[in-house]
């Protein structure tokens, strides 16, 4: 996939290589292992993190984190720009968008097909019904297989999620030399994951960045 041509099929998107730096983004650069917040700054910098060479990406985002975290924000996301932001500075091995599914949901169904077709690999696993009624997938355990499948083939892993569950597979590819940012919603994200990542992209700080400007498309549910 030529992430350079998906990232400038409209007019308001630019190579990811010339577009600036968003300003005022809020992260926490995580090298020395440990978080507090008088560490959290703004950055100039061309690409996300601060990291001048990302070299080799792969994305791996968790669906469902993303859908709540979009509501906490009341936007809904551009998957495109998303993808292009996330790329910033870097070749895009894999792009993969991990949720539960309802089969009967045709909605759901289309977005899923629009997803592969746009630069995603899409893991889904059939939802299960809770005793409360609720209907829930956890999709950790495919996310950290495939985190540490993949280590020797990329440099930065993108981990979009607030899961702390994921904490000790990203504590793992990290010990590979594997560089790991973390991209969520501060008040959804657990401390220990934010404690093993190089580090960490408040999705509040760059909503303007990804989300959509209409209600055309496909949506996650």
């Amino acid at each position: 996939m030529d992430i350079k041509e998906t990232c400038k099929y409209k007019s308001e998107y630019k190579l990811i290589s010339e577009r600036p730096y968003l300003k005022g983004e809020l992260l926490v650069d995580n090298n020395m292992g440990f978080v507090d917040d008088n560490i959290i700054k703004s950055s100039t910098n061309s690409s996300i993190c601060n990291a001048a060479n990302r070299g080799r990406v792969a994305i791996f985002i968790d669906g469902s984190n993303l859908f709540y975290a979009a509501l906490q924000l009341n936007i809904e996301i551009d998957y495109t720009k998303l993808l292009c932001y996330l790329t910033k500075g870097a070749q895009l091995l894999r792009a993969f968008f991990y949720t539960g599914v309802d089969r009967s949901n045709d909605k759901q169904q289309g977005f899923l097909l629009w997803m592969r077709r746009n630069g995603y690999r899409v893991v889904t696993k059939d939802l299960v019904q809770l005793p409360d009624g609720s209907k829930k997938a956890n999709l950790d355990v495919e996310i950290a297989v495939d985190m540490m499948n993949l280590a020797p083939h990329y440099n930065t892993a993108v981990l979009v999620s607030g899961d702390g569950d994921l904490a000790y597979a990203v504590n793992a590819v990290s010990y590979q030399g594997v560089r790991v940012e973390v991209v969520s919603l501060r008040s959804m994200t657990s401390e220990s994951l934010i404690n093993v990542a190089d580090c960490f992209v408040d999705l509040d700080s760059i909503k303007q960045e990804i989300q959509k400007t209409s209600h055309s498309g496909f949506n996650y549910r």
